[in-house]
């Protein structure tokens, strides 16, 4: 809406010519310029200006108030928290939701996002590439270069993860809460490398330093009152300088083949040992089940030769005719045994030829003629009970009947 004022200078200036005082001469202006303004003048032209009829000015000025007003409607999402400022200074803290504060300049809002896991990186920068699929790491010397305990000098890039715990104090406490963080990760850091070995450091270790790094980092925080929660920390990449890399490469190989070689022989013992002990219990429980029927057996058979033995002091002939028979019963009565039965007639008629290969001969008489039958079988000679009397050559006597005696008697 565009308001525009015509004055009528020319008769602005004939009615200041008519007042007296007024003189015609170098101080008139003709030109059609507007008068100087004065205190006077401006009252007057107010005054005009408010008895014009102006509805749609007073209206203009209500929707600007009520713009300005609703400028304090402000929303704040389930991962943000809203800090209200009153001329510049903390008032309150607001959920998320829809809230309204006072309009700018009076109050305003911040709305940190204190559930977001924010991350800096110590000794190392990593960038996208321009493609959007690889990950471009360059190292920074000057922040990765740390003494150990054992005065050896190790690189270490490392990553810290933190959210927002307090958003007041992480607000109003720092005043470059990245970069303090990052400052402090490194002097935890560098404490902690600067108590440990270069073993630790570059091998098993890293998961304690790790810890150790990320507590102390959370208590250096804290007496900053820094607001701020510390996740984790994570070592992507620790080394040796880049003039003795090789060298401590070998000998972390070296190590971690000293580890393999240990794992691999507490496999070996975990599985060998319980074998061991099994195989000890079971030659065990056999030697002990022997032990067991050999006693019993060896009872049994002296209890069997006492009980043979009492009945042989009782009748010691008609025992020891019943053992013989028993004895010769079994030998005879063994399968697949060869038996050459020569009766005492026979034998004295004729020379006996007897298998020598398959067994040994026993003759009783010096002559060649034997006076009993032998028995000859496949390394076993039955030959009588009670050596015979040798018949002499002189007297000329017939050899007595035929007796048998159980193998391994003495001839």
């Amino acid at each position: 809406m565009h308001f525009s004022m015509n004055w009528d200078w020319e008769k602005l200036q004939e009615k200041r010519q008519r007042q007296p005082g007024n003189k015609s001469g170098g101080n008139d202006r003709n030109d059609g310029s507007p008068p100087p303004l004065s205190p006077g003048n401006i009252s007057d032209k107010f005054k005009k200006f408010k008895k014009i009829p102006f509805p749609a000015g007073k209206i203009l000025i209500l929707v600007i108030i009520l713009a300005w007003a609703s400028t304090g409607i402000f929303i704040v999402e389930p991962e943000e928290k809203g800090i209200v400022l009153r001329f510049g200074a903390y008032n309150r803290t607001v959920d998320p939701g829809p809230h309204y504060h006072l309009p700018y300049p009076i109050e305003s809002v911040i709305k940190p996002k204190y559930m977001r896991v924010q991350r800096v990186e110590v000794g190392y920068r990593s960038q996208l590439h321009s493609s959007g699929q690889d990950v471009i790491v360059r190292s920074v010397p000057e922040e990765a270069s740390m003494l150990t305990s054992d005065e050896n000098i190790v690189n270490v890039q490392f990553s810290v993860q933190y959210r927002i715990r307090d958003p007041q104090d992480y607000l109003f406490h720092l005043a470059r809460q990245s970069e303090t963080v990052k400052s402090a990760s490194e002097a935890a850091m560098r404490e902690v490398i600067g108590r440990s070995r270069i073993d630790a450091a570059l091998t098993e270790g890293k998961g304690q330093i790790q810890e150790e790094t990320r507590e102390l980092l959370q208590e250096i925080l804290d007496r900053y009152k820094a607001g701020i929660l510390v996740i984790g920390v994570q070592m992507q990449d620790v080394h040796a300088p880049p003039d003795v890399m090789n060298a401590f490469r070998d000998v972390a190989s070296a190590r971690e083949e000293r580890s393999t070689t240990i794992n691999v022989a507490e496999g070996y013992r975990n599985r060998i040992i319980p074998e061991a002990r099994g195989q000890a219990a079971e030659i065990i429980n056999q030697a002990e089940a022997y032990r067991e029927t050999v006693t019993r057996r060896a009872r049994g058979e002296s209890d069997r030769f006492l009980a043979v033995l009492a009945e042989y002091n009782k009748a010691k002939d008609i025992t020891k005719k019943r053992m013989y028979l028993e004895t010769m019963e079994e030998i005879l009565s063994a399968p697949g045994m060869e038996k050459i039965i020569v009766s005492g007639e026979a034998g004295s008629r004729v020379l006996p030829l007897l298998p020598l290969a398959a067994g040994s001969t026993d003759l009783s008489a010096q002559n060649g003629a034997p006076s009993e039958a032998s028995t000859t079988t496949s390394g076993i000679s039955a030959a009588p009970q009670t050596a015979p009397a040798q018949p002499s050559r002189a007297s000329g006597s017939t050899p007595s009947a035929p007796r048998f005696r159980t193998p391994g008697a003495r001839r």
